[in-house]
């Protein structure tokens, strides 16, 4: 199992195939193994990385909540494509997994050469929206602490995972899943690459701002998995990889 070293905290990675990159960032409170369905579907023709992002499954849980932020998630992601050798990368993820997408490619625009965004939101402009999101966000946090393992929902991206404890969750909730400000939402006009955004059409939460995104983000493509909640990859794979597959053989050649 390979580990990066990011100042002493070792994130899991694992690399399937071959060719171009395409790194996957799971959901919140989920791993690496909600996407071994698209690792089977791309690796004959892609370099698929997955990983697990800080205080999730195989990661680090860091004792520090400084350890936790948005900005050294991106940096994670940025670390790992210079580690697997990607100077760019089809950068994509499922809900904060797509969230995280979206600020690496506010940080890192050089690095991105398609974005795939799944079941996710961009964030909220306005303060009252993020303090309500990061109210939640704290009381998910405090009910890890009180419950651990217990206290996680039952949806199917999180059912299929294992964590050590729920230490590293209640951090990361407070330093990841909760959002300081709105770069991610005012950056959407300036994403300059092919994306994808891809809803399950039973994802409730999640319809509004898909159509928000890919009507902010100039040329993307919208696609709805019938049938499909949350983790559309999960409950509907055929049709999520066909629609994937359709889009990655539409971009331009590297």
């Amino acid at each position: 199992m390979a580990k990066l070293d990011r100042n002493g905290v070792r994130i899991h990675y694992e690399v399937h195939g071959s060719g171009p990159t395409v790194l996957l960032s799971h959901g919140y409170s989920s791993t690496a193994r909600m996407w071994d369905g698209q690792i089977a579907a791309l690796k004959d023709r892609y370099q698929v990385v997955v990983w697990d992002m800080r205080g999730h499954g195989e990661s680090d849980y860091p004792a520090d909540p400084s350890c936790y932020s948005e900005a050294l998630t991106v940096g994670d992601m940025e670390v790992l494509l210079d580690q697997v050798g990607a100077k760019t990368a089809i950068v994509a993820g499922l809900s904060l997994g797509g969230y995280m997408s979206l600020a690496f490619a506010a940080s890192h625009p050089e690095r991105v050469r398609a974005l795939m965004l799944f079941d996710t939101g961009p964030g909220f402009k306005k303060d009252e929206a993020r303090a309500k999101w990061n109210e939640t966000a704290h009381q998910r946090a405090a009910g890890l602490e009180a419950k651990g393992l217990a206290a996680l929902n039952t949806s199917d991206e999180v059912r299929l995972t294992r964590h050590r404890d729920a230490t590293g969750l209640a951090r990361a909730a407070r330093g990841m899943l909760a959002q300081e400000n709105d770069r991610v939402i005012q950056s959407l006009d300036k994403v300059a690459v092919p994306t994808l955004v891809l809803v399950g059409a039973n994802d409730t939460n999640f319809l509004a701002a898909t159509d928000y995104m890919a009507a902010k983000i100039k040329g993307a493509e919208k696609a709805v998995i019938p049938d499909a909640g949350h983790a559309a990859n999960l409950h509907q794979p055929a049709l999520f990889n066909q629609a994937v597959e359709a889009f990655l053989a539409r971009l331009p050649a590297a």
